[in-house]
């Protein structure tokens, strides 16, 4: 979250969030998501249920001076509910920020239908993870295969690459 937090800081002309739709899966304790809201972006933090009440303390906290867009905190479980809980007609999304999501192995292929189901043609899919088993280079091969993937940074002190990702156009 912090490399991908400094990526956006220091490369706002590449990446302007200012009025821009954006979803963090899988938030956290919410920083990408503070620091995209301190960019302009019009934010919705997402996560399981059990993280939800801690991620939106940690947000409100951190963005009550924010002048532009207050951030919502919404429930997400990767591959459950998406249409229903975000339908396509209603929801799209500029930018998706996902950091650090590639952990749990079981939710590998619901991680990867809900980037799927969220990037529409025109979204940007910003990815920064630590690399540290084989299951997350698998990943970032999936991902490969249904999008244009470009590494944007890598920090090998921390094995950290940071990724973008966009609908290939047919």
């Amino acid at each position: 979250a912090l490399a991908l937090s400094q990526y956006l800081e220091s490369n706002q002309e590449q990446f302007n969030l200012k009025d821009k739709k954006v979803l963090e899966i899988g938030a956290g304790t919410g920083l990408l998501s503070i620091v995209a809201c301190i960019l302009g972006a019009h934010v919705t933090a997402t996560d399981l249920p059990e993280v939800l009440e801690n991620l939106s303390y940690n947000i409100s906290r951190n963005t009550q001076n924010v002048k532009l867009h207050k951030p919502e905190v919404r429930k997400l479980v990767w591959g459950e509910g998406l249409n229903e809980d975000f339908p396509v007609s209603t929801y799209h999304y500029d930018f998706i920020l996902a950091t650090d999501v590639v952990y749990h192995h079981a939710a590998l292929d619901p991680l990867l239908a809900t980037m799927v189901y969220f990037c529409k043609p025109g979204t940007v899919l910003l990815w920064a993870n630590k690399f540290r088993f084989t299951t997350d280079y698998e990943f970032l091969e999936k991902l490969s295969n249904i999008f244009n993937t470009t590494i944007l940074a890598e920090f090998p002190e921390s094995n950290v690459k940071l990724l973008k990702a966009t609908v290939r156009e047919n």
